[in-house]
């Protein structure tokens, strides 16, 4: 089992609107993808600038992960991107389940 991590950093003049939003609206559009089984979303403690999360899908196999970057991500990543433009810094990592 896999997990995708998308760490984000977000302004604190949008931090409130935008975890709303996430919550709200963007994981569960990424989790009605089908190409997950299950999130978290946690926040990152030893932030001092801004507010930091990281969400986490879990996945079963490298071609979920695939699908959901070729068919989903660049639709969801530009809704977010066009959202919080410069309000925002992300990066994204797999990790494996030992």
């Amino acid at each position: 089992m896999y997990i995708y991590n998308v760490t984000v950093n977000i302004d604190a003049s949008v931090h409130e609107e935008w975890y709303s939003w996430m919550k709200e609206v963007h994981i569960q559009e990424v989790m009605k993808t089908g190409c997950f089984i299950d999130h978290q979303m946690v926040k990152v403690l030893s932030d001092d600038e801004g507010h930091t999360y990281s969400m986490q899908y879990k996945f079963l196999e490298m071609v979920d992960l695939e699908k959901y970057q070729t068919e989903f991500a660049p639709r969801l990543q530009k809704d977010h991107r066009t959202k919080y433009e410069g309000k925002f810094a992300a990066f994204r990592t797999i990790l494996k389940i030992v």
